[in-house]
């Protein structure tokens, strides 16, 4: 198989990516730091508390001189809308999943999330491990080395991240993109993305 340099010009890679946590932990706005990255400060403030379903936004990247767009899904932690969201790990090629070190049930939360990945995503899928809010020090309950023992027994990458202080949060999603395309576990399709009201048509597309 040829390697992603030699893909065919004019057709990005598609590359689906899922937020996963508890609700609250801060998903949202790590997204919105990656994909509406600004000068200083905060990400952009968003028009909601918590997400209600399901939402997405694209990132179109360059890795390895190819043409790489990011549909990173970001979904609702609450109870009521779990098989909502939990529905759109079919398919995806990678997982960032999230806890809140000022929080232990979201810590606690990430076992019972794991094996919602394991059960409903491909076998192959990649994550890795996030433990965010890391601006907040003097709330934490979760040591640092509790998340990397823990993604150590998962065998993912860990990172602590803040989306306010946007630390890490670059680094994060680079090391999941870049073990995603070493894979060559993505899909190539045209340059339009999926329309959430329009999620049943059939799109031309081929897995590789």
């Amino acid at each position: 198989m040829a390697g992603p340099g030699h893909r065919s010009a004019g057709k990005p890679l598609l590359v689906k990516i899922v937020m996963a946590g508890e609700s609250c932990v801060g998903k949202t706005s790590i997204v919105r730091r990656y994909t509406e990255p600004s000068p200083a400060g905060p990400p952009p403030a968003a028009s909601y508390i918590a997400t209600v379903g399901i939402d997405f936004k694209v990132k179109t990247i360059t890795f390895n001189d190819t043409t790489v767009k990011l549909q990173i899904w970001d979904t609702a932690g609450q109870e009521q809308f779990h098989t909502i969201s939990t529905s759109y790990f079919r398919g995806a090629h990678g997982f960032v999943l999230v806890y809140d070190i000022t929080n232990s049930d979201s810590f606690q939360g990430i076992t019972s999330w794991m094996k919602d990945i394991h059960e409903k995503a491909d076998d192959e899928v990649d994550i890795v491990l996030l433990g965010n809010k890391c601006d907040k020090e003097t709330e934490r309950v979760i040591p640092k080395h509790n998340g990397e023992k823990l993604a150590w027994e998962y065998g993912v990458p860990f990172f602590e991240t803040s989306a306010t202080d946007n630390i890490n949060i670059e680094d994060a999603f680079s090391v999941l993109v870049k073990e995603i395309m070493n894979k060559n576990s993505y899909v190539l399709c045209d340059l339009d993305v999926v329309d959430l009201n329009e999620s049943k048509k059939k799109r031309t597309c081929c897995q590789l």
